[in-house]
């Protein structure tokens, strides 16, 4: 095997990020979750219509394994758990804006799909 030049980056490196955003509902909670700071499990099932409750726990379970959402659990009763962007769930969303204006471009008119669910739309500011 051949050294790595310093010119040249592994792809690899992006592969954790790829398994997270490929999950069909990571990117949708980790958007509505930007949106609102800071959301309960029960307020993140009510935005995200058509999730269930199991695929819902599972995409917030990997996404906090993956540091990009942050679980706060309060000592209350009955016990209160919050979730909200880690700096690097902030970064990945801002990272992913280039991706969205190339989908734009390729796909103008799925890109104003007047059907398309609120958890799914972002702001678009060319």
């Amino acid at each position: 095997m051949s050294e790595m030049s310093d010119k040249e980056i592994c792809l690899s490196t992006v592969s954790r990020v790829v398994d997270v955003i490929a999950r069909k509902w990571s990117l949708f909670a980790l958007n509505i979750i930007g949106k609102k700071e800071h959301l309960r499990f029960n307020q993140i099932m009510d935005l995200l219509s058509g999730i269930s409750p199991s695929t819902l726990a599972e995409t917030l379970d990997k996404l906090v394994t993956h540091g990009l959402i942050r679980r706060t659990t309060y000592p209350e009763i009955p016990p209160r758990v919050e979730y909200s962007l880690t700096a690097e769930g902030v970064g990945l969303r801002d990272a992913l804006r280039p991706l969205m204006l190339w989908a734009i471009r390729n796909d103008p008119v799925k890109a104003r799909d007047p059907k398309c669910p609120p958890f799914a739309r972002v702001p678009f500011l060319p």
